[in-house]
């Protein structure tokens, strides 16, 4: 009687366990994204990351870096334990853990750090290769650059968001798929694995029980391409998502006023500003310092904020972010609608001028039509011109954009490395540049004392001020769109970055 007894309770607590158990977990295990961006193939692949945040979005959940962006600090070690400097500054050690692994069970090797570097080919990379003499593999788990020269800034520029240099892929992998079998199926050392991948819709992640730092607390991650803002705001509302990104205006206000929405805006490392590249031709109105400052003085960067975050970015006169180090907090030119037609006027322009095609930065549509207005009140004629976001990426970095570009990134560093992609003549999308800024750039890269590298690194930026080579608007508050079940979302975990991270710190309510 006694035994039957218990394997009757045996099976009851079998049945309970794996029937509604089951269903739970599937349920509670999953957070679904509503994404305002086309997932594209590349951003599976470090070695192709732009001088933008975005592919972050996807390479913080399947991919690990040596050194990254985390709650702990912008240089935080991941993958690397540790790391040295050398006394004469020429080269950098690195000591890997010994329980990183990539998702198929083989461990991260110095090889992969090596592999990795040398495949690069991204933001900052012919700077990277400028400046790093070799890759030295010391041991399985050791690994050293070595420089040129001194390079403060080489771990700001291979250990954030400024490049994707230090994200880790597995060699042996990358050789035997190839890269674009490696870019359909990629293998990563992040908290979570690819399912399934359909780019421009979907992508579907598992968490990785084997990540160093942490088992992830989220067993299933469904990112999904919602482009229309007011088809992510529906979804969100329906349950059909748990977070979305990118509320601007009406729809942020509707969306914080529904019961069991929650609105998150952290303000990012980055600023929104407008790139002119017909500056640097001699024949074009751009040409004139009083036209660019007319343009400036044109747009009322509150009125803007307002209408599109809600009042929580920050102004702002530089692309700098004021937060960074050697950074120097500007304040924008005032709403001058009288000063930017007197300006044009004196520049020959008492009528105003056709200033061609305006691009404004995907899905900012909405932005950049209210810049029109504001340019068209004084006279500076153009016409949007939207585009697809990686058309529009692809486009700019090959100098075939002209006109106006409305820009915005929040990747991380200092003062150096947001200028050096924009204003230096290497930078990946600069047009141009002026031989003070890029012999500045040059001196404050060798310089090893700090308080003369922050008086270079000022001088540049007063220059770029001072020529008016950018109008700069305002620190975006990047606003998100968070459901009932998500306990922890991500938001502000890493300052400065503008999406959920560190994944497997994430939790949704049980």
């Amino acid at each position: 009687m006694t035994m039957t007894l218990v394997r009757l309770l045996v099976i009851a607590v079998v049945i309970v366990l794996a029937a509604p158990a089951g269903h739970a977990v599937a349920a509670e295990g999953e957070l679904r994204y509503g994404l305002h961006v086309t997932l594209a193939a590349k951003w599976l692949d470090p070695a192709e990351t732009e001088a933008f945040t975005t592919p972050f979005m996807v390479l913080y959940a399947v991919h690990d870096a040596m050194v990254k962006p985390m709650p702990a600090g912008m240089s935080t070690p991941s993958l690397a334990e540790s790391w040295s400097e050398a006394r004469d500054h020429l080269s950098y050690t690195f000591t890997l853990r010994r329980n990183a692994k990539f998702h198929d069970g083989s461990p991260v090797t110095a090889e992969d750090v090596k592999f990795s570097f040398e495949r690069y080919k991204g933001a900052s990379a012919t700077l990277l290769k400028e400046k790093v003499k070799e890759v030295q593999v010391v041991s399985p788990t050791q690994v050293r650059f070595v420089l040129k020269e001194p390079w403060p800034d080489f771990m700001l520029f291979y250990g954030t968001t400024a490049s994707g240099a230090g994200w880790i892929v597995p060699k042996k992998y990358v050789e035997k798929v190839g890269e674009d079998g490696f870019k359909k199926a990629p293998i990563g050392a992040g908290p979570y694995r690819v399912v399934s991948f359909n780019p421009g819709v979907e992508i579907v992640l598992e968490a990785f029980d084997g990540y160093w730092r942490k088992v992830p607390n989220i067993r299933r991650l469904v990112m999904r391409t919602m482009t229309e803002e007011t088809t992510r705001a529906a979804a969100l509302k329906r349950g059909e998502v748990d977070l979305a990104y990118l509320f601007a205006g009406p729809v942020a206000e509707e969306l914080r006023k529904t019961p069991g929405i929650r609105l998150e805006a952290p303000l990012l490392t980055g600023a929104f500003w407008l790139e002119l590249p017909e500056q640097w031709d001699p024949k074009s109105p751009w040409h004139d310092r009083r036209v660019r400052l007319a343009a400036s003085h044109a747009i009322d960067r509150q009125a803007i904020n307002q209408a599109e975050t809600l009042g929580f970015s920050r102004l702002t006169g530089s692309i700098v972010p004021r937060i960074f180090q050697f950074a120097i907090a500007m304040e924008p030119p005032a709403y001058d609608p009288a000063r930017a037609r007197k300006l044009l006027a004196d520049a020959g322009y008492p009528n105003g001028f056709d200033a061609g095609d305006f691009y404004p930065f995907p899905p900012y549509n909405s932005m950049g039509e209210a810049i029109l207005g504001y340019f068209q009140a004084v006279g500076i004629r153009s016409r949007l011109r939207t585009m697809e976001r990686a058309t529009y990426f692809t486009t700019w970095r090959e100098k075939k954009l002209h006109g106006v570009i409305l820009v915005v990134t929040s990747v991380m560093g200092n003062a150096a490395t947001r200028l050096e992609p924009y204003a230096t003549k290497n930078g990946i999308y600069a047009y141009g540049s002026l031989p003070e800024m890029d012999d500045l750039f040059a001196r404050q890269a060798r310089e090893l004392d700090p308080k003369k590298r922050e008086a270079l690194v000022h001088r540049m930026q007063t220059i770029m001020t001072e020529h008016v080579m950018n109008v700069p608007i305002y620190d975006l508050a990047f606003i998100w769109g968070v459901g009932p079940r998500v306990e922890v979302s991500g938001a502000n975990l890493i300052p400065g970055f503008p999406y959920s991270a560190p994944f497997e710190d994430l939790k949704v309510k049980r």
